[in-house]
Protein backbone atom coordinates (compact mmCIF):
# COMPACT_ATOMS: atom_id res chain seq x y z
CA UNK A 1 0.00 0.00 0.00
CA UNK A 2 2.70 2.46 -0.87
CA UNK A 3 5.05 1.37 1.90
CA UNK A 4 7.10 -0.91 -0.30
CA UNK A 5 9.47 1.93 -1.14
CA UNK A 6 10.78 2.08 2.40
CA UNK A 7 8.00 4.37 3.62
CA UNK A 8 9.28 7.34 1.62
CA UNK A 9 5.95 7.60 -0.16
CA UNK A 10 4.40 9.02 3.02
CA UNK A 11 4.73 12.36 4.77
CA UNK A 12 4.10 13.36 8.36
CA UNK A 13 3.15 16.62 10.10
CA UNK A 14 3.25 17.06 13.87
CA UNK A 15 1.09 19.83 15.29
CA UNK A 16 0.32 21.21 18.76
CA UNK A 17 -1.37 24.25 20.26
CA UNK A 18 -0.07 26.42 23.04
CA UNK A 19 -1.59 25.64 26.47
CA UNK A 20 -3.26 22.48 25.09
CA UNK A 21 -1.68 19.17 26.27
CA UNK A 22 -2.33 17.29 23.03
CA UNK A 23 0.09 16.37 20.24
CA UNK A 24 -1.44 15.60 16.85
CA UNK A 25 0.16 13.63 14.03
CA UNK A 26 -1.10 13.55 10.44
CA UNK A 27 0.27 10.86 8.11
CA UNK A 28 -0.67 11.03 4.44
CA UNK A 29 0.56 9.36 1.25
CA UNK A 30 1.99 11.21 -1.73
CA UNK A 31 -0.18 8.98 -3.90
CA UNK A 32 -3.55 10.72 -3.77
CA UNK A 33 -5.37 7.59 -4.95
CA UNK A 34 -4.72 5.73 -1.69
CA UNK A 35 -7.55 5.60 0.87
CA UNK A 36 -6.32 4.67 4.38
CA UNK A 37 -9.87 4.27 5.69
CA UNK A 38 -10.38 1.34 3.30
CA UNK A 39 -6.89 -0.14 3.31
CA UNK A 40 -5.74 0.13 6.93
CA UNK A 41 -8.09 -2.25 8.78
CA UNK A 42 -5.27 -3.91 10.73
CA UNK A 43 -3.47 -0.68 11.64
CA UNK A 44 -1.20 -0.85 14.70
CA UNK A 45 0.77 2.03 16.25
CA UNK A 46 3.56 1.61 18.81
CA UNK A 47 5.34 4.36 20.73
CA UNK A 48 9.10 3.95 21.27
CA UNK A 49 9.87 6.90 23.51
CA UNK A 50 13.32 5.66 24.46
CA UNK A 51 14.29 5.59 20.80
CA UNK A 52 12.50 8.85 19.91
CA UNK A 53 10.23 7.44 17.25
CA UNK A 54 6.79 5.97 16.60
CA UNK A 55 6.02 3.00 14.32
CA UNK A 56 2.91 2.41 12.25
CA UNK A 57 2.31 -0.99 10.68
CA UNK A 58 -0.31 -2.83 8.64
CA UNK A 59 -0.14 -5.98 6.57
CA UNK A 60 1.25 -3.96 3.66
CA UNK A 61 2.74 -0.91 5.31
CA UNK A 62 5.52 -0.16 7.78
CA UNK A 63 6.47 3.41 8.72
CA UNK A 64 8.76 5.02 11.25
CA UNK A 65 8.11 8.60 12.38
CA UNK A 66 10.53 10.62 14.56
CA UNK A 67 9.08 12.20 17.72
CA UNK A 68 9.35 15.89 18.63
CA UNK A 69 11.08 17.02 21.81
CA UNK A 70 8.08 17.03 24.15
CA UNK A 71 7.06 15.37 27.42
CA UNK A 72 4.64 12.57 26.54
CA UNK A 73 2.28 10.96 29.00
CA UNK A 74 3.41 7.35 28.74
CA UNK A 75 0.43 6.09 30.74
CA UNK A 76 -2.15 7.49 28.34
CA UNK A 77 -3.18 5.39 25.34
CA UNK A 78 -2.36 6.40 21.79
CA UNK A 79 -5.52 7.19 19.84
CA UNK A 80 -5.69 7.01 16.06
CA UNK A 81 -8.14 6.77 13.20
CA UNK A 82 -7.66 6.18 9.46
CA UNK A 83 -9.48 8.72 7.29
CA UNK A 84 -10.08 9.04 3.56
CA UNK A 85 -6.74 10.65 2.73
CA UNK A 86 -4.68 10.50 5.93
CA UNK A 87 -4.17 8.81 9.29
CA UNK A 88 -4.65 10.92 12.41
CA UNK A 89 -2.79 10.07 15.63
CA UNK A 90 -3.16 11.85 18.98
CA UNK A 91 -0.84 11.70 21.97
CA UNK A 92 -1.33 13.27 25.39
CA UNK A 93 1.34 15.54 26.86
CA UNK A 94 2.40 16.05 30.44
CA UNK A 95 3.12 19.73 29.66
CA UNK A 96 2.15 22.01 26.79
CA UNK A 97 4.83 22.37 24.14
CA UNK A 98 5.72 25.94 25.09
CA UNK A 99 6.05 25.34 28.84
CA UNK A 100 9.21 26.96 30.31
CA UNK A 101 10.30 23.71 31.98
CA UNK A 102 10.98 22.17 28.57
CA UNK A 103 13.74 24.69 27.89
CA UNK A 104 15.79 23.24 30.75
CA UNK A 105 15.14 19.62 29.75
CA UNK A 106 15.76 20.01 26.02
CA UNK A 107 17.62 23.32 25.54
CA UNK A 108 18.64 22.62 21.94
CA UNK A 109 15.24 21.39 20.73
CA UNK A 110 12.83 23.41 22.84
CA UNK A 111 10.30 25.20 20.59
CA UNK A 112 10.93 28.83 21.47
CA UNK A 113 10.18 31.64 18.99
CA UNK A 114 13.12 33.71 17.80
CA UNK A 115 11.78 37.26 17.93
CA UNK A 116 12.84 39.82 15.34
CA UNK A 117 13.91 42.75 17.52
CA UNK A 118 15.53 45.78 15.90
CA UNK A 119 17.13 46.82 19.22
CA UNK A 120 19.24 43.66 19.29
CA UNK A 121 20.23 44.29 15.65
CA UNK A 122 21.47 47.78 16.54
CA UNK A 123 23.60 46.32 19.34
CA UNK A 124 25.08 43.62 17.11
CA UNK A 125 25.80 45.96 14.21
CA UNK A 126 27.36 48.60 16.46
CA UNK A 127 29.58 46.05 18.17
CA UNK A 128 30.82 44.84 14.78
CA UNK A 129 32.55 48.18 14.23
CA UNK A 130 31.83 48.52 10.51
CA UNK A 131 29.38 46.65 8.31
CA UNK A 132 28.72 46.28 4.59
CA UNK A 133 25.43 45.06 3.16
CA UNK A 134 25.18 42.41 0.43
CA UNK A 135 22.41 41.18 -1.83
CA UNK A 136 21.32 37.82 -0.46
CA UNK A 137 20.55 36.47 -3.95
CA UNK A 138 23.83 37.19 -5.78
CA UNK A 139 26.17 38.37 -2.95
CA UNK A 140 26.70 41.74 -4.67
CA UNK A 141 28.11 44.38 -2.28
CA UNK A 142 25.54 47.18 -2.04
CA UNK A 143 27.40 49.76 0.06
CA UNK A 144 30.24 51.97 -1.13
CA UNK A 145 32.05 52.01 2.19
CA UNK A 146 31.42 50.16 5.46
CA UNK A 147 28.87 51.80 7.76
CA UNK A 148 29.72 52.57 11.38
CA UNK A 149 26.74 54.54 12.72
CA UNK A 150 23.51 52.66 13.46
CA UNK A 151 20.37 54.26 14.89
CA UNK A 152 17.20 52.47 15.95
CA UNK A 153 14.01 54.02 14.61
CA UNK A 154 11.14 54.68 17.05
CA UNK A 155 8.17 52.34 17.02
CA UNK A 156 5.40 53.03 14.55
CA UNK A 157 3.11 54.33 17.29
CA UNK A 158 5.65 56.85 18.60
CA UNK A 159 3.27 59.77 18.24
CA UNK A 160 0.52 58.08 20.23
CA UNK A 161 3.06 57.21 22.91
CA UNK A 162 4.07 60.85 23.16
CA UNK A 163 0.44 61.87 23.61
CA UNK A 164 -0.30 59.14 26.13
CA UNK A 165 2.75 60.01 28.20
CA UNK A 166 2.50 63.79 28.23
CA UNK A 167 -1.12 64.37 27.24
CA UNK A 168 -2.52 65.90 24.08
CA UNK A 169 -4.98 68.53 25.22
CA UNK A 170 -4.69 72.04 26.62
CA UNK A 171 -5.43 70.86 30.17
CA UNK A 172 -2.23 68.75 30.31
CA UNK A 173 1.35 68.84 29.12
CA UNK A 174 0.30 68.62 25.47
CA UNK A 175 2.89 71.18 24.43
CA UNK A 176 5.66 68.77 25.41
CA UNK A 177 4.03 66.08 23.27
CA UNK A 178 3.93 68.44 20.31
CA UNK A 179 7.54 69.37 20.86
CA UNK A 180 8.57 65.72 20.94
CA UNK A 181 6.78 65.16 17.63
CA UNK A 182 8.71 68.00 16.03
CA UNK A 183 12.01 66.80 17.46
CA UNK A 184 11.39 63.32 16.05
CA UNK A 185 10.65 64.82 12.65
CA UNK A 186 14.01 66.57 12.71
CA UNK A 187 16.05 63.73 14.19
CA UNK A 188 15.35 60.81 11.87
CA UNK A 189 16.58 61.85 8.46
CA UNK A 190 18.78 60.15 5.91
CA UNK A 191 22.40 61.33 5.95
CA UNK A 192 25.51 59.68 4.50
CA UNK A 193 27.22 57.19 6.78
CA UNK A 194 24.19 56.61 9.03
CA UNK A 195 22.04 53.46 8.95
CA UNK A 196 18.52 53.71 10.41
CA UNK A 197 17.06 50.39 11.59
CA UNK A 198 13.43 49.40 11.99
CA UNK A 199 11.94 45.99 12.66
CA UNK A 200 11.87 44.96 8.99
CA UNK A 201 14.31 47.21 7.12
CA UNK A 202 17.43 49.33 7.17
CA UNK A 203 17.37 52.83 5.70
CA UNK A 204 20.50 54.02 3.94
CA UNK A 205 21.29 57.33 2.29
CA UNK A 206 21.23 56.90 -1.48
CA UNK A 207 24.78 58.27 -1.65
CA UNK A 208 26.00 55.25 0.34
CA UNK A 209 24.78 52.79 -2.32
CA UNK A 210 26.86 51.71 -5.31
CA UNK A 211 26.02 51.52 -9.00
CA UNK A 212 22.45 52.68 -8.81
CA UNK A 213 21.11 55.43 -11.04
CA UNK A 214 17.95 57.03 -9.77
CA UNK A 215 15.66 58.90 -12.19
CA UNK A 216 16.26 62.60 -12.56
CA UNK A 217 14.78 64.88 -9.89
CA UNK A 218 11.52 66.68 -10.23
CA UNK A 219 13.28 69.70 -11.71
CA UNK A 220 10.85 72.55 -12.00
CA UNK A 221 7.76 70.44 -11.42
CA UNK A 222 5.60 71.50 -8.54
CA UNK A 223 4.37 69.05 -5.96
CA UNK A 224 1.50 70.40 -3.90
CA UNK A 225 -0.46 68.57 -1.26
CA UNK A 226 -2.42 69.10 1.92
CA UNK A 227 -1.97 66.57 4.67
CA UNK A 228 -4.94 66.18 6.97
CA UNK A 229 -4.35 64.77 10.41
CA UNK A 230 -7.69 63.73 11.88
CA UNK A 231 -6.33 63.75 15.41
CA UNK A 232 -6.75 66.91 17.45
CA UNK A 233 -3.23 66.84 18.80
CA UNK A 234 -1.98 70.34 18.29
CA UNK A 235 -0.76 69.71 14.76
CA UNK A 236 -4.14 69.82 13.07
CA UNK A 237 -3.60 70.55 9.42
CA UNK A 238 -0.31 71.05 7.68
CA UNK A 239 -0.33 72.72 4.30
CA UNK A 240 2.55 72.04 1.95
CA UNK A 241 3.64 73.66 -1.26
CA UNK A 242 6.92 72.12 -2.32
CA UNK A 243 8.29 73.70 -5.44
CA UNK A 244 11.36 71.67 -6.30
CA UNK A 245 13.66 73.85 -8.34
CA UNK A 246 17.43 73.45 -8.33
CA UNK A 247 17.35 75.34 -5.03
CA UNK A 248 14.81 77.56 -3.32
CA UNK A 249 15.53 80.02 -0.56
CA UNK A 250 12.85 81.89 1.30
CA UNK A 251 13.87 84.98 3.24
CA UNK A 252 11.70 86.24 6.07
CA UNK A 253 11.74 89.15 8.41
CA UNK A 254 13.67 89.09 11.66
CA UNK A 255 10.58 87.95 13.54
CA UNK A 256 10.08 85.05 11.16
CA UNK A 257 12.46 82.24 10.29
CA UNK A 258 14.71 81.49 7.34
CA UNK A 259 14.65 78.16 5.51
CA UNK A 260 16.34 76.57 2.56
CA UNK A 261 14.88 73.77 0.45
CA UNK A 262 16.69 71.62 -2.08
CA UNK A 263 15.42 68.72 -4.12
CA UNK A 264 17.87 66.25 -2.59
CA UNK A 265 16.01 65.77 0.68
CA UNK A 266 17.47 66.07 4.15
CA UNK A 267 16.76 68.50 6.91
CA UNK A 268 17.63 71.97 8.12
CA UNK A 269 15.71 73.24 11.12
CA UNK A 270 15.76 76.90 12.04
CA UNK A 271 14.36 78.02 15.37
CA UNK A 272 15.44 81.62 14.88
CA UNK A 273 18.98 82.90 15.23
CA UNK A 274 19.73 81.13 18.52
CA UNK A 275 18.29 77.66 17.86
CA UNK A 276 19.39 75.72 14.84
CA UNK A 277 19.97 72.08 13.93
CA UNK A 278 21.85 71.23 10.75
CA UNK A 279 21.82 67.56 9.74
CA UNK A 280 23.47 67.74 6.33
CA UNK A 281 25.12 70.33 4.14
CA UNK A 282 24.04 68.61 0.95
CA UNK A 283 20.54 67.53 1.89
CA UNK A 284 18.19 70.01 3.53
CA UNK A 285 14.56 70.06 4.48
CA UNK A 286 12.83 73.35 5.00
CA UNK A 287 10.80 73.93 8.10
CA UNK A 288 9.12 77.24 8.73
CA UNK A 289 8.18 78.42 12.18
CA UNK A 290 5.87 81.23 12.99
CA UNK A 291 4.13 82.10 16.16
CA UNK A 292 1.20 84.43 16.10
CA UNK A 293 -0.58 85.35 19.30
CA UNK A 294 -4.08 86.57 18.95
CA UNK A 295 -6.97 87.48 21.18
CA UNK A 296 -9.90 85.17 20.95
CA UNK A 297 -12.75 85.13 23.43
CA UNK A 298 -13.09 87.70 26.21
CA UNK A 299 -12.33 85.09 28.87
CA UNK A 300 -9.08 84.06 27.22
CA UNK A 301 -5.85 85.71 28.26
CA UNK A 302 -2.84 86.82 26.23
CA UNK A 303 0.36 84.98 25.54
CA UNK A 304 3.45 87.04 25.02
CA UNK A 305 5.15 86.35 21.70
CA UNK A 306 7.83 83.92 22.76
CA UNK A 307 10.50 82.19 20.74
CA UNK A 308 12.60 79.37 22.18
CA UNK A 309 16.06 80.26 23.28
CA UNK A 310 19.11 78.08 23.00
CA UNK A 311 17.75 75.78 25.68
CA UNK A 312 14.43 75.43 23.95
CA UNK A 313 12.49 76.94 26.90
CA UNK A 314 11.22 80.32 27.96
CA UNK A 315 8.88 81.67 30.58
CA UNK A 316 5.38 82.38 29.41
CA UNK A 317 3.30 85.20 30.84
CA UNK A 318 0.83 83.90 33.33
CA UNK A 319 -2.71 83.85 31.96
CA UNK A 320 -6.08 82.71 33.25
CA UNK A 321 -6.42 80.28 30.34
CA UNK A 322 -4.03 77.70 28.90
CA UNK A 323 -5.19 77.86 25.30
CA UNK A 324 -3.58 80.05 22.71
CA UNK A 325 -4.63 80.38 19.14
CA UNK A 326 -1.92 79.49 16.69
CA UNK A 327 -1.65 80.10 12.95
CA UNK A 328 0.46 78.30 10.37
CA UNK A 329 1.54 80.30 7.36
CA UNK A 330 3.08 79.11 4.15
CA UNK A 331 2.69 81.32 1.12
CA UNK A 332 -1.00 82.02 0.75
CA UNK A 333 -2.04 78.89 2.65
CA UNK A 334 -3.32 79.23 6.23
CA UNK A 335 -4.44 76.71 8.78
CA UNK A 336 -5.29 77.09 12.44
CA UNK A 337 -5.10 74.89 15.46
CA UNK A 338 -4.89 75.13 19.21
CA UNK A 339 -1.70 74.52 21.09
CA UNK A 340 -1.22 73.99 24.76
CA UNK A 341 0.07 76.79 26.90
CA UNK A 342 1.55 76.84 30.34
CA UNK A 343 -0.47 79.02 32.61
CA UNK A 344 2.20 80.04 35.05
CA UNK A 345 4.48 77.13 33.97
CA UNK A 346 7.91 77.07 32.51
CA UNK A 347 9.24 75.46 29.35
CA UNK A 348 6.16 75.61 27.12
CA UNK A 349 6.89 77.77 24.05
CA UNK A 350 3.83 78.47 21.94
CA UNK A 351 5.10 77.65 18.48
CA UNK A 352 4.13 75.58 15.49
CA UNK A 353 6.14 73.90 12.80
CA UNK A 354 5.42 73.60 9.13
CA UNK A 355 6.96 70.59 7.48
CA UNK A 356 7.91 70.96 3.85
CA UNK A 357 8.46 68.09 1.45
CA UNK A 358 10.16 64.96 2.58
CA UNK A 359 9.23 64.69 6.27
CA UNK A 360 5.45 65.04 5.97
CA UNK A 361 4.92 61.30 6.04
CA UNK A 362 7.11 61.14 9.15
CA UNK A 363 4.91 63.77 10.80
CA UNK A 364 1.86 61.66 10.03
CA UNK A 365 3.36 58.83 12.05
CA UNK A 366 4.96 56.70 9.33
CA UNK A 367 8.51 55.86 10.28
CA UNK A 368 10.35 54.73 7.22
CA UNK A 369 9.18 51.08 7.06
CA UNK A 370 7.28 50.07 3.92
CA UNK A 371 7.65 46.29 4.22
CA UNK A 372 4.01 46.06 5.28
CA UNK A 373 2.17 49.38 5.33
CA UNK A 374 -1.20 50.08 6.84
CA UNK A 375 -3.63 52.64 5.51
CA UNK A 376 -2.75 55.16 8.20
CA UNK A 377 0.89 54.99 7.06
CA UNK A 378 0.28 56.09 3.48
CA UNK A 379 0.05 59.56 1.95
CA UNK A 380 -1.49 60.18 -1.44
CA UNK A 381 1.35 62.37 -2.71
CA UNK A 382 4.16 59.90 -1.91
CA UNK A 383 4.71 56.93 -4.24
CA UNK A 384 6.88 53.93 -3.43
CA UNK A 385 9.23 52.42 -5.99
CA UNK A 386 10.82 48.99 -5.87
CA UNK A 387 14.57 49.06 -5.30
CA UNK A 388 16.37 46.20 -7.02
CA UNK A 389 19.88 44.79 -6.88
CA UNK A 390 22.06 46.50 -9.54
CA UNK A 391 23.53 43.12 -10.52
CA UNK A 392 20.74 40.51 -10.40
CA UNK A 393 17.69 42.89 -10.39
CA UNK A 394 16.07 40.96 -7.54
CA UNK A 395 13.90 42.97 -5.16
CA UNK A 396 15.81 44.17 -2.10
CA UNK A 397 13.83 47.20 -0.90
CA UNK A 398 11.92 50.36 -1.79
CA UNK A 399 12.18 54.15 -1.68
CA UNK A 400 9.61 57.00 -1.49
CA UNK A 401 9.36 59.41 -4.38
CA UNK A 402 7.24 62.24 -5.74
CA UNK A 403 6.17 61.97 -9.38
CA UNK A 404 8.31 58.83 -9.69
CA UNK A 405 11.69 60.50 -9.24
CA UNK A 406 14.65 60.32 -6.86
CA UNK A 407 13.96 59.50 -3.16
CA UNK A 408 12.23 62.49 -1.61
CA UNK A 409 14.15 62.12 1.64
CA UNK A 410 17.34 60.78 0.09
CA UNK A 411 16.85 57.36 1.72
CA UNK A 412 16.40 53.80 0.45
CA UNK A 413 14.81 51.08 2.60
CA UNK A 414 16.48 47.68 2.28
CA UNK A 415 14.43 44.77 3.61
CA UNK A 416 16.35 42.58 6.04
CA UNK A 417 15.09 39.36 4.45
CA UNK A 418 16.83 40.25 1.17
CA UNK A 419 20.24 41.42 2.42
CA UNK A 420 23.16 40.05 4.43
CA UNK A 421 25.73 41.71 6.64
CA UNK A 422 28.67 39.57 5.54
CA UNK A 423 29.79 36.72 3.32
CA UNK A 424 28.99 33.90 3.09
CA UNK A 425 25.30 34.72 2.96
CA UNK A 426 23.44 33.06 5.82
CA UNK A 427 26.66 32.13 7.60
CA UNK A 428 27.18 32.23 11.36
CA UNK A 429 28.40 35.84 11.21
CA UNK A 430 25.44 37.06 9.14
CA UNK A 431 23.38 39.13 11.58
CA UNK A 432 20.30 39.05 9.31
CA UNK A 433 20.34 35.29 8.66
CA UNK A 434 17.26 34.73 10.85
CA UNK A 435 15.16 37.03 8.69
CA UNK A 436 13.02 35.55 5.94
CA UNK A 437 10.06 36.84 3.96
CA UNK A 438 7.65 34.42 5.62
CA UNK A 439 8.92 35.03 9.15
CA UNK A 440 8.83 38.81 8.78
CA UNK A 441 5.32 38.72 7.32
CA UNK A 442 4.09 36.42 10.09
CA UNK A 443 5.57 38.65 12.80
CA UNK A 444 4.01 41.80 11.36
CA UNK A 445 0.66 40.07 10.87
CA UNK A 446 0.73 39.05 14.52
CA UNK A 447 1.47 42.65 15.51
CA UNK A 448 -1.50 43.90 13.50
CA UNK A 449 -3.78 41.27 15.01
CA UNK A 450 -2.58 42.12 18.51
CA UNK A 451 -2.95 45.88 18.02
CA UNK A 452 -6.43 45.83 16.52
CA UNK A 453 -7.79 42.47 17.77
CA UNK A 454 -8.54 41.65 14.13
CA UNK A 455 -7.95 38.34 12.40
CA UNK A 456 -9.16 39.15 8.89
CA UNK A 457 -6.89 40.93 6.44
CA UNK A 458 -6.84 42.08 2.84
CA UNK A 459 -3.37 42.39 1.33
CA UNK A 460 -3.40 45.13 -1.32
CA UNK A 461 -0.96 46.13 -4.02
CA UNK A 462 0.93 49.19 -2.85
CA UNK A 463 0.65 50.86 -6.27
CA UNK A 464 -2.83 49.97 -7.51
CA UNK A 465 -4.44 49.52 -4.05
CA UNK A 466 -6.29 46.51 -5.52
CA UNK A 467 -6.80 43.42 -3.31
CA UNK A 468 -4.34 40.61 -4.10
CA UNK A 469 -4.68 38.34 -1.04
CA UNK A 470 -7.49 37.51 1.33
CA UNK A 471 -6.27 36.18 4.69
CA UNK A 472 -7.93 34.87 7.85
CA UNK A 473 -5.63 34.25 10.80
CA UNK A 474 -6.79 30.98 12.39
CA UNK A 475 -4.40 30.27 15.21
CA UNK A 476 -1.32 32.32 16.05
CA UNK A 477 -0.19 29.93 18.80
CA UNK A 478 0.55 26.76 16.85
CA UNK A 479 3.69 24.63 16.74
CA UNK A 480 4.56 22.28 13.93
CA UNK A 481 7.21 20.27 12.08
CA UNK A 482 7.02 17.94 9.10
CA UNK A 483 9.06 15.59 6.95
CA UNK A 484 9.17 12.24 5.14
CA UNK A 485 8.57 8.94 6.85
CA UNK A 486 11.15 6.15 6.80
CA UNK A 487 10.72 2.38 6.92
CA UNK A 488 10.74 0.48 10.21
CA UNK A 489 13.67 -1.56 8.90
CA UNK A 490 15.79 1.59 8.72
CA UNK A 491 18.56 1.33 11.32
CA UNK A 492 19.77 4.94 11.18
CA UNK A 493 19.60 6.74 14.54
CA UNK A 494 16.63 9.02 15.06
CA UNK A 495 16.97 12.45 16.62
CA UNK A 496 14.13 14.28 18.27
CA UNK A 497 12.48 16.96 16.18
CA UNK A 498 12.19 20.63 17.06
CA UNK A 499 8.70 22.04 16.81
CA UNK A 500 8.62 25.46 15.17
CA UNK A 501 6.17 28.27 16.05
CA UNK A 502 3.80 28.91 13.16
CA UNK A 503 0.67 30.85 12.32
CA UNK A 504 -2.11 29.00 10.54
CA UNK A 505 -4.07 30.96 7.98
CA UNK A 506 -6.79 30.58 5.40
CA UNK A 507 -5.97 32.47 2.23
CA UNK A 508 -7.21 33.19 -1.27
CA UNK A 509 -5.00 34.38 -4.13
CA UNK A 510 -6.70 37.35 -5.82
CA UNK A 511 -3.93 38.48 -8.17
CA UNK A 512 -5.95 37.47 -11.23
CA UNK A 513 -9.37 38.14 -9.75
CA UNK A 514 -12.13 39.32 -12.04
CA UNK A 515 -13.94 42.58 -11.40
CA UNK A 516 -16.86 40.75 -9.82
CA UNK A 517 -14.52 38.72 -7.60
CA UNK A 518 -12.73 41.89 -6.49
CA UNK A 519 -16.08 43.44 -5.66
CA UNK A 520 -16.98 40.42 -3.52
CA UNK A 521 -13.68 40.73 -1.64
CA UNK A 522 -14.29 44.44 -1.02
CA UNK A 523 -17.75 43.65 0.33
CA UNK A 524 -16.28 40.91 2.54
CA UNK A 525 -13.62 43.31 3.82
CA UNK A 526 -16.23 45.92 4.71
CA UNK A 527 -18.61 43.45 6.33
CA UNK A 528 -15.84 41.72 8.30
CA UNK A 529 -13.98 44.94 9.20
CA UNK A 530 -10.87 43.43 7.64
CA UNK A 531 -7.59 45.30 8.03
CA UNK A 532 -5.95 46.50 4.79
CA UNK A 533 -2.21 45.93 4.44
CA UNK A 534 -0.25 47.30 1.48
CA UNK A 535 2.77 45.55 -0.04
CA UNK A 536 4.90 45.73 -3.17
CA UNK A 537 3.88 43.56 -6.12
CA UNK A 538 6.84 41.19 -6.01
CA UNK A 539 6.40 40.79 -2.27
CA UNK A 540 2.82 39.60 -2.66
CA UNK A 541 3.83 37.20 -5.44
CA UNK A 542 6.54 35.70 -3.23
CA UNK A 543 4.06 35.44 -0.38
CA UNK A 544 1.66 33.43 -2.55
CA UNK A 545 4.51 31.06 -3.38
CA UNK A 546 5.20 30.53 0.32
CA UNK A 547 1.54 29.80 1.00
CA UNK A 548 1.37 27.31 -1.87
CA UNK A 549 4.44 25.39 -0.69
CA UNK A 550 3.22 25.30 2.92
CA UNK A 551 -0.23 24.00 2.03
CA UNK A 552 1.37 20.69 1.02
CA UNK A 553 2.11 20.07 4.70
CA UNK A 554 -1.53 19.11 5.18
CA UNK A 555 -3.64 16.35 3.62
CA UNK A 556 -6.10 17.48 0.91
CA UNK A 557 -9.15 17.04 3.14
CA UNK A 558 -7.69 19.59 5.60
CA UNK A 559 -6.34 22.00 3.00
CA UNK A 560 -9.40 24.13 2.28
CA UNK A 561 -12.46 25.62 3.93
CA UNK A 562 -15.27 27.61 2.30
CA UNK A 563 -13.22 28.41 -0.78
CA UNK A 564 -10.11 29.42 1.19
CA UNK A 565 -6.89 27.38 1.33
CA UNK A 566 -5.23 26.31 4.58
CA UNK A 567 -1.56 27.18 4.92
CA UNK A 568 0.98 28.27 7.52
CA UNK A 569 4.06 30.40 8.03
CA UNK A 570 6.83 30.08 10.57
CA UNK A 571 7.26 33.06 12.87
Amino acid sequence: MGGGEGGHGWRYTWEAQSHVPTLRLMLFPNDKTLNPSLQCHDLAINLHSSHSFLTLTTSSLSLRVPLPAVLLDADSPVTFRPLSDHIEVKLLLLLPVDHPILSSLHPSTTPLPDPLISESDVTKLSSAGEVDFYCRTCTFKLTKIPLRNFVEMPSVNWREVADNWFGACCCSFGGISEKMVMRYVSSYTCVPGVCLLSSASVTLCKDDLVEYNFPEGCGKQECTSVAENPRDDGIGKVSRNCELNDERTSTCSDDERTSTCSDDGGVTLAFGSNYRFVHSEDEKLSMNLRCEVAKSKPDCGHFSDSHPDSNGTKDVTETPSCCARMTNNLGDEHSEHHSCGTAGREGMPTETLEILGNQKSLLNGFLEDIFMARLSNLTKDIDWREFTCPQCTSLIGAYPCCEGHTPVDGGVRLFKCYISTCLPVGGPEDMFSKYSMGKMFANRLMECASDESLFRFVIRDLTTKAPVLQIILLNPDSWSCSGNCSATEDKDPVHKLKLQPIIKVLYSDCHNATESKSRIIEEWATKSSAESIFMLTRQTQELVGLFISAKDLYPPSCASFQGLILSSLQW
